[in-house]
Formats: C-alpha cells, sequence, structure tokens
C-alpha cells in the first residue's frame, strides 16, 4: 500500500563467563571485523570530526517522498519510501530503483540519500527498512536473518513490479554495506533484478566467519557459535533478549579506528537516527542469538550465475571492507565493473556526496535499465 506523502536496552550477558561475552560482543553488524584487531597496522588517531562533505539527510525540492508499505512471502509488512522526480511523466513506465541499507542501520542512514539522488536522476526509486530493523515488521527487534533480508527485495520488486508508473522489465538494485550482500543474495534467484550494483559492500558471512583480513580462527568462531547456543536456553525461559556488536557509544583512548568510523556517521549528528521503537542504546546492535546465522550466509556462492545480468561494485580505495568488493568481483561472470573511489573510506560511501560517485551509478542504470 502507498501512505500519504511524508515530509530494549542492551543487557550484561548475565550467564556468560567473561571471555565469550567479549568474543560474542565483538561479532556484530557492520564491525563484525573488530575481531581483527591487527588489521590497521597504525596507532590509534584522536577523536575528529570526519564528516567532511556529508549529507546523509539531504532533500531534494525536486522529488516527491511516499511512504508505503508492502508483505513479503512470509506475511511481514516492510516499510520503505518512495522517492519520485515532480516532473516524471506517470502515465510512463519508467526505470525503476531499490535500495537497502547499511547492516544494524535504517533506512533514514544512507539508503534515502542514495534514493533522492537516483530520483532526481529520473529513475523511481524506493528505500526499505529490512526486517526486524526500523518500520518494518520482525520480532525479536534487530534479528538477524539473511534469508528474510534477502526476501524483501524480492518483495519490493513485487510491489513496484505492480505500479502503473514502474516498468517492470527494468528494474535494479542498490545495496550499501551489508545490503550489498543481501541483495546479491537475493538476486541470484530473482532474475527480476535487472542490474545490481553494490557500494561499500559487507560480505555479512565473511565478516562473521573470518573477521577482517581472514584473522578470525576456527576456534575462536566456534567458541562465538557455542555461546550464542548456550544463551539461547535463558532466552528461551524467559530473560531479557540481549544485543551484541554495533556500533560503540563512547570514544576512549583504546577506540579501534574502525570503530571510530562508525562512530563518526552512527553516535553524531552526521548520520544519528533513531527509529520509531527503538532507542539510542539499540540501534546497530544485531540480537546475540541470532548474529550467529550469519556463519552460515555464503552470498558470493554461484554469484556467476547472476550473469547476463551487470553487476557494479564500488568502494572506497581506502575502505577497510575493500576485501569483499574485490571477492566478488573476481568470482562474478560478466558483464562486470569494479569502481574504486579514490581517497575514500568504507563509511564515507554512505554519505559523502563530493565522493558518492552518482555519476557513474545514472550511467550504469541507463545504459542496463533500458527497454529490450
Amino acid at each position: 500500500m502507498i501512505e500519504s506523502p511524508d515530509s530494549t536496552d542492551i543487557t550484561d550477558g548475565s550467564g556468560f563467563d567473561a571471555d565469550r561475552r567479549k568474543l560474542l560482543k565483538l561479532t556484530g553488524a557492520g564491525v563484525a571485523a573488530l575481531g581483527a584487531m591487527s588489521f590497521l597496522d597504525r596507532s590509534i588517531a584522536k577523536a575528529q570530526d570526519m564528516s567532511n562533505g556529508a549529507n546523509n539527510f539531504y532533500k531534494s525540492d525536486k522529488v516527491t517522498v511516499q511512504k508505503v508499505t508492502f508483505k513479503t512471502q512470509y506475511q511481514m509488512n516492510v516499510a520503505g519510501s518512495l522517492f519520485i522526480a515532480n516532473d516524471l511523466d506517470r502515465n510512463a513506465k519508467n526505470p525503476t530503483i531499490i535500495v537497502g541499507h547499511p547492516m544494524g542501520a535504517v533506512k533514514e542512514q544512507s539508503a534515502n540519500l542514495y534514493a533522492t539522488k537516483m530520483a532526481e536522476q529520473g529513475f523511481v526509486a524506493m528505500s526499505i527498512d529490512l526486517p526486524f530493523w526500523g518500520e518494518s515488521d520482525g520480532q525479536s527487534r534487530n534479528l538477524v536473518s539473511p534469508d528474510v533480508y534477502a526476501e524483501a527485495f524480492s518483495a519490493g520488486v513485487d510491489f513496484l513490479g505492480t505500479q502503473p508508473f514502474v516498468d517492470r522489465t527494468n528494474i535494479g538494485a542498490i545495496g550499501i554495506c551489508g545490503s550489498g550482500s543481501f541483495v546479491i543474495s537475493a538476486a541470484k534467484i530473482d532474475p527480476r533484478m535487472k542490474a545490481i550494483a553494490t557500494v561499500s559492500m559487507y560480505d555479512m558471512g565473511a565478516a562473521n566467519r573470518n573477521a577482517l583480513n581472514h584473522s578470525l580462527t576456527v576456534e575462536q568462531r566456534k567458541q562465538f557459535i557455542a555461546a550464542a547456543a548456550e544463551k539461547r536456553y535463558a532466552e528461551f525461559a524467559g530473560a531479557e533478549v540481549e544485543l551484541t556488536g554495533g556500533t560503540t557509544h563512547e570514544l576512549t583512548a583504546e577506540t579501534h579506528a574502525i570503530q571510530r568510523e562508525f562512530y563518526d556517521f552512527y553516535r553524531t549528528p552526521r548520520g544519528e537516527y533513531t527509529p520509531p521503537g527503538a532507542t539510542p542504546l539499540t540501534t546497530t546492535h544485531p540480537t546475540l542469538t541470532s548474529n550467529v546465522k550469519f556463519m552460515n550466509f555464503y552470498p558470493f556462492n554461484d554469484i556467476e550465475t547472476i550473469s547476463p545480468r551487470p553487476m557494479l561494485f564500488i568502494s572506497g580505495d581506502q575502505a577497510h571492507s575493500k576485501e569483499f568488493s574485490e571477492d566478488a568481483y573476481k568470482r562474478a561472470a560478466e558483464p562486470k565493473e569494479l569502481v574504486w573511489v579514490a581517497g575514500a573510506g568504507h563509511v564515507d560511501l554512505y554519505d559523502r556526496v563530493d565522493l558518492i560517485p552518482f555519476d557513474k551509478l545514472k550511467s550504469f542504470f541507463d545504459q542496463h535499465l533500458v527497454a529490450a
């Protein structure tokens, strides 16, 4: 349905020994790789403003925004925002793009910005909240379910493809950070997604199994899994659902450089946003017992079967996550393209409009979302 145009505290892990609790808290959305403390061989920088050029909450007077909801095959409501240029011909069939937010975020963080910019360039665009996050359905809140996340993209295609102003044969997708891996997972079994782009992609499976730079041992992985499985007993018996990982709420002299990068977006006015029903203490943090589901998530397996549909991978050449775009590009079949943004880190491409290659995204979708 289209609506009118719009203008749980973290528990202390009781029941775990300290070592296992510490390990689990290192395996969270977006910064699962913090198990790789040796990845960046440099001293911890002092807290600084890294938001130059950021415009996460960009709004355009050229675009109309509508809140929308639609159901997945699991009969869960997914919340989205539909962005349409004011001068778009609604009597015509138009190319359309669905945009997914970073893992642990919501559509108001990065996805709305991308959708707005693509709508300005003539595409119908829709950002979505993944199930269990933001305004979408799902209990427990912040639960990890890669299959349900991927289904949300296909359900978005269902919705868009039934709108009278959308050309259902020309629907593309953009996945930012963790959503890059979810949209790839969806596209492998949904050929209606005609062109796929990822930006600052995280393979959430590999990030949790291996951490960055493959720094996590199999034994450590088994400890994470065993501790989370043990915790399920307490939650089954009625204990409060525990959250883990995510972005720190306070900087110290020991805060890792990657955490500082995420902190500057999620914990400052640059990108901070608390959706309805959440609190600042719950944003970005997945549930502890569900986060291990990422261990069994292999989005790049069979990625070559997406061909001949085109794929575009965009990453900062300084991004701590660049290994994931490199891996996906290596495995994908033609046509494919890997674009490095000079001087950009991972979070830079969430919202630094002067760095994000919107012209490249436009040319990619202009080329591939055309009438057959």
